[in-house]
């Protein structure tokens, strides 16, 4: 992989006078390995290099002035520089590599000019929308090419030859391998957003027959975009690469309040649904008895719920619980719904369609609940929520970061809640000395002699979710999804073994 990415030897200019002289002293505190002219600590669009048209649009969408990793890495990538920019969720990642793209589009344009690898299909089109923004005046054609959509339809966008191709990896190598697969060898522009993930063992197959088909590295320039910056990842991009990082030390912001619960296995997701039911207070007694499926018995139970939930406590106006799998989110979603709280699911095994309508739904305030795995954490374009809940808890700091990232994120105050069985106890303990946050016990607002009054409604949703799942085939779908990544993974191992054998 480091061979594909190798740089293009360039004379290293390291300016450390300007660090010396305060120039990576800002707001965000960021690092910036070396920067090559003064441009870098321009304060307007206009005096970053781009094109006048560019710099009314950023103005008419009310983007008056760049952000730290704008206005350190536009000047590097027009300036023709390989670029590593790291930065939070939020922060203005996109914009960061679309406007020189596009600027540089604008002089000669023909297709394809870019290619922009991410790890998601929300991603991808989050990417296209934000392009076709700041392409209005150019013309500039986008082709998003992601799973979950019609193959047919995608090769036919391919065969028009687009300015620009946002893609999934997986996507995108399953077209290359037709014959009449688009040709990428003029291609000028390489980005990787959320470059840690794709330098992920799961996408370096992928990764590696695309990168085969571009120039090399000589050739066109490689921009590299994440939230996270790993040894590898600065490995790859070199040492001769333009380096931006604007991320803190692993800490979460003062303004998050952090909190955990602790409580047996077998009841968590009673502690999950009391949890949900007591921050988004949207049922009332009229409402639950109108509900069918409710016994006036079950109806009265939840409300007692509602009534022990303290007034003077903030209701969330949004909420994201954060799983480990698909399986799992799929069965919260189906309990949530059968004790009809308001809620969409999010997980790589749903249809395209369905995932861009649940993050539609949740994104426009029209449910309060996302269920999601690990896919909303990052890059997506998510409002600030009130509330992120750990169902099943991250293995590592930098995942628990990229969670509650979803919160605070306009300077307000949010809350996160991790839920702790027995087995957790000493991933809790590993979360919080890499944050350095002791959490607090959430005990106060979650009283377990409340929490059991919905043990037997919520073991009935639970059937009941079971069920339904069972009925629609989803443990069978897992099940092949498992089968074929094993396939998928033994044919790899024997290429690479073959090809060992040759060498």
């Amino acid at each position: 992989m480091s061979v594909l990415f190798a740089t293009r030897k360039r004379a290293r200019r390291v300016v450390d006078n300007d660090k010396k002289n305060g120039i990576a002293k800002h707001d965000q505190k960021c690092l910036v390995r070396e920067t090559h002219t003064a441009t870098s600590i321009m304060e307007s669009f206009e005096n970053l290099g781009i094109n006048t048209w560019l710099v009314q649009k950023c103005s008419q969408i009310g983007m008056i002035k760049p952000t730290p990793v704008q206005k350190y890495c536009i000047p590097a990538i027009l300036d023709g520089r390989d670029v590593l920019g790291v930065a939070q969720t939020g922060s203005g990642k996109t914009a960061a590599f679309a406007l020189p793209i596009l600027h540089s589009l604008s002089k000669d344009p023909y297709g394809p000019f870019a290619v922009i690898l991410t790890p998601t299909r929300e991603l991808a089109f989050q990417i296209a929308d934000q392009i076709n923004i700041f392409g209005t005046f150019t013309g500039a054609r986008c082709a998003v090419i992601v799973g979950g959509m019609d193959m047919l339809e995608q090769k036919m966008k391919l065969q028009q030859q687009p300015h620009i191709i946002i893609a999934t990896p997986g996507r995108l190598h399953d077209h290359l391998m037709h014959p009449d697969a688009p040709n990428l060898s003029l291609v000028k522009f390489l980005v990787l957003d959320e470059a840690d993930q794709l330098l992920e063992e799961s996408y370096k197959k992928d990764l590696a027959y695309i990168i085969g088909q571009l120039p090399s590295s000589e050739n066109r320039q490689t921009l590299y975009f994440t939230a996270t910056s790993t040894e590898e990842l600065a490995r790859i991009a070199g040492a001769d690469s333009f380096s931006f990082d604007g991320t803190p030390p692993i800490k979460t912001r003062d303004v998050l309040e952090q909190y955990y619960l602790f409580f047996p296995q077998q009841i968590k997701m009673t502690y999950l649904m009391y949890l949900l039911l007591s921050l988004t207070p949207q049922l009332d007694e009229t409402n639950l008895n109108q509900k069918k499926k409710y016994s006036k018995q079950s109806a009265k139970s939840i409300q007692k719920v509602l009534e022990s939930v303290d007034p003077s406590s903030q209701a969330a106006k949004s909420v994201i619980v954060f799983v480990s799998k698909c399986q799992t989110c799929e069965l919260i979603g189906e309990v949530s719904r059968e004790l009809s709280l308001n809620c969409v699911t999010l997980h790589s095994m749903m249809s395209q369609s369905r995932r861009l309508a649940a993050l539609g739904k949740f994104t426009s305030g029209f449910v309060q609940i996302l269920i999601s795995t690990d896919v909303a954490s990052r890059g997506l374009d998510i409002p600030a929520v009130d509330v992120v809940i750990h169902f099943d808890l991250p293995r590592v700091a930098s995942a628990y970061i990229h969670r509650v990232g979803r919160t605070c994120r306009t300077g307000g105050r949010g809350r996160s809640i991790s839920l702790v069985t027995q087995h957790d106890i000493a991933l809790l303990q590993h979360l919080e000395t890499n944050v350095g946050k002791k959490m607090d016990n959430y005990e106060a607002s979650a009283k377990e002699e409340d929490v059991l009054k919905l043990l037997n409604d919520v073991s009935v949703a639970t059937r009941c979710a079971k069920l339904k799942l069972y009925e629609r085939g989803f443990e069978d779908k897992v099940r092949e999804r498992k089968a074929r990544r094993l396939e998928q993974n033994g044919r790899v191992s024997q290429r690479n073994s073959a090809h060992s054998a040759t060498d």
